[in-house]
């Protein structure tokens, strides 16, 4: 998801150089942050055995989700 995530975050950039506006700024925010709580949670679960950290985990992906609406209502208002 990480590495995805990373593509979509240069789509989501070359988005915003395209059509600047709130959206696109939002889906590029939305994909670092479901990266970072996602992923981030993910490792850091691995790492250390921390099991509460997975209850966080859905969160980073309804950022994921978040952030292609956004990007997909960009590109549709555009």
């Amino acid at each position: 998801y990480q590495m995805y995530h990373a593509f979509a975050l240069i789509a989501a950039a070359w988005a915003a150089a395209r059509w600047p506006g709130g959206l696109t700024s939002a889906s590029g925010w939305l994909f670092v942050a479901g990266t970072v709580i996602f992923s981030g949670s993910l490792y850091v679960l691995s790492l250390t055995g921390l099991r509460w950290l997975g209850a966080i985990t859905p969160i980073g992906g309804l950022a994921f989700l978040a952030g292609w609406l956004c990007l997909a209502a960009a590109c549709w208002k555009s």
